[in-house]
Order: C-alpha cells, then sequence, then structure tokens
C-alpha cells in the first residue's frame, strides 16, 4: 500500500493558511483601532476550513496580472465586516479586546497545526532512517 504524504500533511497545511489569513485581518484591524471610519473585518475560521476541507488546496498569492493560477479560491475565507457590539462616534467599528481574543486563539490553532506537521515530519523521518 503506498504512502499518501499529501493526504498526511494537507489538512494542517491548509489550517496554517486559513489561519495565516485570519491573523492578517486581526493585524489589519489592531493597527487601525484610532482610524476614524475603519471597518473591522474577520474571518469565519470554520467556513473557511470547511471550504478548504472540500475544494482542494490553498491559491497561491498571485500579486501580478502574469502570475499562474495555481489554486483558485478553495480554502480563501472571505472576509467579512464584523457587526460592533457597541459602535464608536468616529465609526471605528473595532473592539481591541475582542481582537486580542480572537488574535490569540488563531494563533494557538497556528501553533497547534505547526506541532502536528511537525510531529508528522518527525514520524515520516524515523521511519525512513529506520529509527535511527
Amino acid at each position: 500500500m503506498p504512502l499518501d504524504m499529501y493526504g498526511m500533511l494537507d489538512l494542517h497545511g491548509r489550517a496554517l493558511g486559513v489561519a495565516h489569513q485570519r491573523l492578517e485581518l486581526l493585524a489589519d484591524n489592531i493597527a487601525n483601532a484610532d482610524t476614524p471610519g475603519y471597518k473591522a473585518r474577520d474571518l469565519d475560521f470554520r467556513a473557511a476550513m470547511s471550504g478548504a476541507e472540500a475544494g482542494g488546496g490553498l491559491p497561491l498569492a498571485a500579486t501580478a496580472p502574469g502570475h499562474i493560477n495555481a489554486g483558485g479560491a478553495a480554502g480563501r475565507g472571505t472576509p467579512l465586516y464584523r457587526v460592533p457590539d457597541q459602535p464608536s462616534a468616529d465609526g471605528n467599528t473595532v473592539d481591541a479586546q475582542r481582537e486580542n481574543a480572537a488574535f490569540a486563539e488563531t494563533s494557538v490553532r497556528y501553533q497547534t497545526s505547526l506541532t502536528f506537521l511537525q510531529a508528522r515530519i518527525a514520524g515520516l523521518r524515523a521511519a525512513i532512517n529506520g529509527g535511527r
């Protein structure tokens, strides 16, 4: 029976991509906490992971029109505007405490996926080297 290395590493690789995208959005929110009129955005982590599981790999970033499309939009969550609990007078919808809590939660998910990937790679390395 052949070893499916892609299948062994794929889910956690996708989780890293989704967590990375969410961390970028949350960092933008935190950086713009005092910007008048800034609308906080977030990613539905569960929906993005469901899309990543169903739709194939995460796409590569295409920063120029000539780049090859190597994936499509599968696994990329759509950033959504967050509905504020308490809107501010200047129109900013960033809640610093919520952003920091979401950032910490997503960081833990990211680190967990990295730990699982490291364990899988270490297991494969041990199998290749015969346990040495």
